[in-house]
């Protein structure tokens, strides 16, 4: 199936901006120069490299206006949160930059006193990144800062619906200082993906952010041509509200939470899981939230309900809450696309949702808010863990020693105790069962594509 690159407003559903996606050969000349160029760039130093990167994070914090109003076009994010995904890339960037030389260094292993033995971090070649259209910069950034500190080149695959910020990304690595088949954007289809890249000695590894089954197919074909995978899929995380001091301002800290990018995001809480006492008020304060959110043009300041990235998903969020309701959860809020045209759609809020329901078990990719009421902390574990997926937690109580009672018996990759989910340069990223394998940001983020050779010296 061929793969159309296409800028589409979400807003208006009109067509802004065409791209062509490339040729077998063209492919394999991006290849070709990727791999040539990992000759050069990995016998650079970290210091080197270091240096480049600060100024891709310069470039980014520069030009943040500019890049916000991109993707704001490209999948309708609203141009404040637009503007603190740049700055968060930007802040990447430097990290990994600042970072790079000390998490590479030699790590000396204990043993005889007459021998020496340590790990010695090297790159091991050109990578592939899929990458999403949630978060156009920072996807690439949490894939792109390490493996390009560690000397690695990268070959980026964009989602469809972002291939001018892709090509932007190119161009700042370039007007840095990197060289030009560091990081070289492909306009490829899945065909090719499949059938040549992977396939290619030349390339070490893929990381891929999506849905589960785009990462299941990847990692197949990864796995046929024995390479690598990070996999950062979806999510269904819970966010457990154990006791409050006040119910109204631990209903807005959730739903603003929720309502980030249009709860368009895998670490978005999509369970609201709240004690029996206190879940007739929060409830209530939640429905009013919902029911208080309107469209507004993704350009405004303080907008909180931008369009969905299509008018396809906002069709397909839509159905899969019907769905639900038809299933017999009780819709409170919400329900509907917005009339105009666009992708704007209601904010939801539901209840009652049971096993056998699709807002059970499938992520609701949108401003959706799933209510479950349980009595105890036991029945809020059991709940919290029922689900394929286990990206991250949120745990909230007055009692820090209680929310970290409940924190460690949740089965995800990352837990946040008194903090909605987040994500900041120096936290690692990534998650448990169905929600992939691998780990970005932080220190684990240079420990996936690399050779960790063992240096033996007998004294």
């Amino acid at each position: 199936m061929t793969t159309t690159y296409r800028v589409t407003d979400p807003a208006t559903g009109q067509v802004a901006e065409e791209f062509p996606t490339a040729t077998d050969a063209e492919i394999l000349a991006a290849i070709d120069r990727s791999a040539t160029t990992f000759d050069e760039w990995s016998r650079t130093t970290v210091a080197e490299r270091a240096a480049l990167l600060t100024r891709v994070s310069e470039i980014y914090a520069e030009r943040a206006e500019e890049l916000a109003e991109v993707i704001r076009l490209e999948m309708g994010k609203s141009v404040p949160e637009g503007k603190g995904e740049v700055q968060l890339s930007s802040m990447i960037y430097k990290y990994f930059a600042d970072n790079a030389e000390a998490f590479m260094a030699d790590e000396p292993l204990r043993g005889p006193k007459d021998a020496t033995a340590m790990i010695r971090r090297k790159p091991v070649g050109s990578l592939l990144g899929i990458m999403p259209w949630n978060f156009p910069y920072y996807q690439v950034a949490r894939f792109a800062a390490p493996n390009l500190a560690l000397g690695n080149t990268i070959l980026l695959k964009h989602a469809p619906q972002c291939p001018r910020s892709a090509q932007i990304m190119e161009e700042i690595f370039i007007e840095a200082g990197l060289p030009a088949g560091a990081y070289i954007n492909i306009y490829a289809s899945n065909e090719q993906v499949a059938d040549i890249i992977l396939p290619d000695p030349r390339n070490h590894g893929v990381s891929l952010t999506g849905s589960e089954r785009a990462g299941a197919a990847v990692a197949a074909e990864a796995g046929k041509n024995l390479k690598k995978v990070v996999l950062e899929l979806g999510g269904s995380d819970p966010y457990i509200l154990l006791d409050t001091d006040d119910v109204q301002k631990s209903a807005k800290t959730f739903f603003n939470t929720r309502m980030g990018n249009t709860g368009q995001a895998c670490n978005s809480p999509k369970r609201m899981i709240v004690m029996d006492d206190i879940y007739d008020d929060f409830v209530s304060s939640i429905t009013e939230a919902a029911k208080k959110n309107t469209p507004a043009v993704p350009g405004e300041a303080g907008s909180r309900l931008s369009p969905l990235s299509s008018v396809a998903a906002a069709d397909r969020f839509v159905e899969q809450v019907q769905d639900t309701v038809s299933g017999g959860a009780t819709l409170l809020a919400g329900g509907k696309k917005y009339d105009g045209g666009g992708a704007y759609v209601e904010p939801v809020v539901l209840t009652d949702v049971h096993k056998g329901m699709r807002g059970y078990y499938e992520e609701l990719f949108g401003p959706a808010v799933i209510v479950y009421k349980v009595s105890s902390e036991e029945e809020a574990i059991e709940l919290a863990n029922d689900t394929p997926f286990g990206l991250g937690a949120a745990v909230f109580s007055t009692d820090i020693a209680r929310a970290e009672r409940v924190g460690d018996q949740i089965d995800s990759g990352m837990v946040f105790l008194n903090a909605p989910e987040g994500s900041r340069e120096y936290l690692p990223f990534g998650g448990v069962k169905r929600s992939g394998v691998g780990r970005e940001l932080g220190p684990l983020a240079m420990d996936e594509f690399v050779n960790k050779q063992l240096v033996y010296k007998q004294d």
